[in-house]
Order: structure tokens, then sequence, then C-alpha cells
């Protein structure tokens, strides 16, 4: 039986969960909607689906079963915040675009209506959602690296956009603070020092030392002003028993062994239907993911990459922003 879905928002994300959803036999695309007529209008053509302009229209009219709210917004993720709660409200399960939302109390409203309702609420964190990211998880789980040392993430893109002053830490980091918290757990305290790259207004560069809960170290390095081409994303987890380092999310991963000389390495490969091309395969994998735990009734507490961690994400970047402002260490509450 197929879980019928619809997308609320038809930017260039929008389109893209649409297309993932229409090509998975699992998932059914009923309808789209955008407050941008010509955008509800030029998604639903080349789809095949009903057009609306309102949310709750359609929400009462299709009745899905999910939706993917794919808005944008003020810092990317300001106009999250009703859709998901109509979405909820409406008796649908949702999955929701990073940042869950740009300020925390309306962020802490989505993932208490998710709770009270009892519907099932995903962030789109796709960079958890690769072979690689996943080995290197097997690789924890079944006891490799040992008790935590050290934990330290790099992530950059080219961005000349401006927005807020804060708009780098808010949209780019939800990504690389929810690797580090799936192989690291909860961050506790955070110090961050930021700098102004050439001719920009916001704080385009980022370091971000980290305590986690357990007491293991870390840092983040993040950035708007890095040049395309290069590689993106970089994860790397020390314990007393081993090392591994994940390499552009699905690129490489590599174990180190504290007690050989021998490394295990995934690559991906060259041929053959396990290949990843393109950062397009994340978003299926993760979108997928999340219509399958859907389909198979799985407790809202189990999704994985669920509301509740984009909400941990962004309270860690708004401590990030205290400790700027203040310049001091600032606690994640």
């Amino acid at each position: 039986m197929s879980v019928r879905v619809a997308v609320i928002g038809c930017g260039p994300i929008g389109n893209r969960h649409a297309d993932i959803y229409q090509a998975f036999p699992l998932a059914e695309l009923v309808g789209v909607c955008d407050l941008r007529p010509e955008r509800a209008d030029a998604a639903a053509a080349r789809l095949g689906v009903p057009a609306f302009h309102d949310a709750p229209a359609m929400l009462a009219a299709l009745k899905p079963d999910m939706c993917s709210v794919a808005t944008g917004g003020y810092e990317y993720g300001s106009d999250h915040y009703l859709p998901t709660i109509q979405a909820l409200e409406a008796g649908c399960d949702v999955l929701c675009e990073k940042p869950i939302c740009n300020t925390i109390p309306e962020a802490e409203k989505m993932v208490e209506c998710a709770r009270r309702l009892k519907r099932r609420f995903g962030i789109d964190f796709n960079h958890r959602f690769t072979p690689a990211a996943r080995i290197c998880k097997q690789w924890q789980n079944d006891g490799l690296l040992g008790e935590h040392l050290f934990l330290n993430m790099q992530m950059w893109i080219c961005n000349p956009n401006e927005s807020s002053p804060y708009y780098m830490i808010k949209a780019l980091n939800p990504h690389s603070v929810d690797i580090m918290r799936h192989f690291g757990g909860d961050i506790a305290r955070v110090h961050a020092f930021c700098k102004k790259g050439p001719g920009r207004t916001i704080w385009s560069n980022m370091q971000l030392n980290v305590q986690f809960a357990d007491g293991t170290v870390g840092h983040l390095t993040a950035s708007y002003d890095m040049a395309r081409g290069h590689p993106m994303e970089r994860c790397e987890l020390a314990g007393i028993k081993g090392r591994f380092v994940l390499e552009d999310m699905w690129r490489q991963a590599t174990l180190y062994p504290a007690d050989s000389l021998v490394k295990q390495v995934y690559s991906n490969p060259v041929f053959g239907a396990e290949r990843w091309r393109e950062f397009h395969d994340t978003f299926r994998d993760r979108i997928e993911t999340f219509v399958r735990q859907v389909a198979d009734g799985a407790a809202p507490g189990d999704i994985n990459g669920s509301g509740a961690d984009g909400l941990a994400a962004q309270k860690v970047l708004q401590a990030a922003i205290d400790s700027l402002e203040s310049g001091q260490v600032a606690e994640v509450r």
C-alpha cells in the first residue's frame, strides 16, 4: 500500500522532493502547493497532479498521509513553522526541510505539536543518509572506536547570498551539527569565533569549539566562501580503540584501528547500482527512508533524523550565536 504524499513549497528543493516521490513505488504524489501560483501551477503541470495555492485547502481536499514542507523564507527557515503545524494538525506525518525553523520558540512548538498528536516528524538531514555514513555508524555501534576522545567536523560551500548576520550559521550548519550529534551525541557547551569574508556583510566563516555531554571535545569549521569543486565535508571521530574519517558524505569512509596498521576503507564504486552519482542521491535516500518508516508504522520516537534532532541542532547554533555575541563559552539550553 503506497503512502499518499503532498508537497508544500514548489521551489527547486520542493520540486526535487516531488520528483523523488513520483519515482518511488512506495509513495503516491497526490498534489503540490505554493503561495506563488505560478510555481505551484508549473510543478503541477509537469508532474500531472493538482495544484493548490493554500496549504489548508490542499490538506482538506486531498487528505494526504504525509507532507513534505519545502518552503523557504528568511534564513531559509522562517516559512517552515505554519505549514508544518497545519499539516500535523490535519493528520499528516511531516518531513520538513532544514533548518527546522529559524527561531527556537517556534521550533519547540513544532516538535511539541508532533509529540502531542503522535505524528511522525522528520527533518531532511540528508547528509547522514549515505552508505559511507551508515558504515561509519556500524563501526561505531560495533565498538571499534571505543570511548570517544574528539570529533572534528568541516563543511563549506560557495554561497554569495547575503541575509542576516547569522545566515551562514543558521542555514548551512544544521547539517554539520546533525552529523556531529549523530556520531557524538548531545553537545553541551560551545565557543564561537567568526570572520566576514572579503566584501561580506554576514559572518561567512566560523570556527566553533565544542564539548559534548560525555566530555568529548571537538570543533566545527564552516564557511560560505570556499570555491566550488573542492571537497565540501569531512567528519573525523576518534576513540581509544580507533578513528574514522568520513569524506564528502558518500565518497569515502576510512577506519584506522589503534592496534593495527591495516585500515578499512569504503569507497563509492565507479560502476554499478550501488554507485552514488550526485548530491541528489542523498535526498532520495533520506526521503525514501522516511516514507518506509511511515509505511512500516514506525513509532514517532524512532524516526531517523527527527524533528527533535532538528530542534537540538538549532539550539547548538543559537548557543554559537550567543557565544559570538558575548565572547564567552555558551551553554546549549
